[in-house]
């Protein structure tokens, strides 16, 4: 990757850094500039450049790539960054969009609101519709992955703004959710009630310098080349900022403990009708293939895609397959298929 204009990193180096991975993550490889510095100007790419936009009171980094009036606004996950969509901004820039991925409230460098209330889904809805009115566009498609799904799944029902293309990466609609739970996927999901606890997750994640956040991603991927050391600490170094840990595990209590889904529910789940793509890596370690199951019955026009031995961080897994999934959905061409050869060896 070529460098751009950032500011100086933030954050300290865990004392068992390898050397050449501390090198690259140094102070020296990271140029002036806007944004958070989490990410090293070796990783950066020159056509993604980071500024700030204010949206629903707040002030959110932005990753922008293209420009125009359609937006495709890219929403990640935990424990996650804007970096997670490094490799689609520019594929959607060349198609005409102006794509933006934003660090959602509580990440990287924008506004991180004190209090479990304010990581309900009440209000990441209005940050979406807010960053959609900032952009100004006159076309927005929305894609997302993991917590930012979470957000568009339900973005998508209430139809707070038009969405022209939806598309979902590994995490599933809601009601299939509920429909194919199962005691297999309580023991996939123990961290979600785990995260319930005050103080103790925080505790946990952030010994010996939040370690265990810079190779969370490289430990469940199957192919693990898009998963160095330095892209593992871009996300620690994300996570370990002065209360960044707890607004990001502030959005699973809020969504439990603070009875968001519960107040979703009540207020129906709709039938969505905007075009959606779901694309699943089938080696999900957190949600099972299961919970895909029935999707079609809560989404009118839907098309679904399994990605075998692929796991959980498809997007940045897998970019090339994923980006020409994405590439043939938005342009109404047939989406094409991954498919696994097995073959012998002599």
């Amino acid at each position: 990757m070529n460098r751009v204009t950032m500011r100086a990193c933030l954050g300290k180096m865990p004392e068992e850094m390898p050397e050449e991975i501390a090198e690259e993550m140094s102070e020296e490889n990271c140029v002036a500039g806007e944004g958070s510095g989490l990410v090293p100007a070796g990783l950066r790419d020159t056509r993604i450049t980071t500024g700030f936009v204010d949206a629903n009171g707040l002030r959110f980094e932005v990753d922008q790539c293209g420009s125009g009036e359609r937006l495709a606004l890219c929403l990640h996950g935990f424990p996650e960054h804007s970096f997670s969509w490094r490799f689609q901004l520019p594929m959607l820039a060349e198609l005409g969009y102006r794509a933006w991925a934003p660090n959602l409230r509580g990440y990287g460098a924008s506004s991180r609101p004190e209090g479990l209330s304010a990581y309900s889904l009440e209000h990441l809805l209005e940050d979406v519709s807010a960053l959609i009115d900032a952009s100004g566009c006159r076309e927005t498609v929305l894609l997302a992955h993991d917590w930012g799904a979470v957000i568009a799944w339900y973005y998508a029902m209430r139809g707070k703004r038009p969405l022209s293309k939806l598309v979902i990466c590994n995490v599933p609609h809601p009601q299939a959710m509920s429909q194919g739970f199962s005691w297999a996927q309580l023991k996939r999901s123990w961290y979600i009630f785990f995260f319930q606890l005050p103080r103790l997750p925080e505790w946990l994640l952030s010994r010996r310098d939040g370690a265990a956040l810079a190779d969370v991603m490289a430990r469940s991927a199957v192919d693990k080349r898009n998963f160095s050391a330095a892209v593992g600490e871009v996300y620690r170094r994300n996570a370990m900022q002065p209360g960044a840990l707890t607004a990001m595990i502030n959005y699973y209590r809020a969504l439990v403990r603070g009875g968001g889904a519960r107040r979703q529910r009540a207020a129906g789940l709709p039938v969505i009708d905007v075009p959606t793509l779901m694309v699943w890596g089938e080696d999900d370690v957190a949600l099972g293939k299961e919970t895909t199951y029935g999707t079609e019955r809560y989404v009118s026009n839907l098309t679904l895609r399994y990605l075998p031995r692929v796991s959980h961080w498809v997007q940045q897994e897998q970019p090339e397959v994923v980006n020409a999934m994405i590439g043939h959905f938005l342009q109404d061409q047939p989406v094409p298929e991954m498919v696994w050869e097995a073959r012998l060896r002599s």
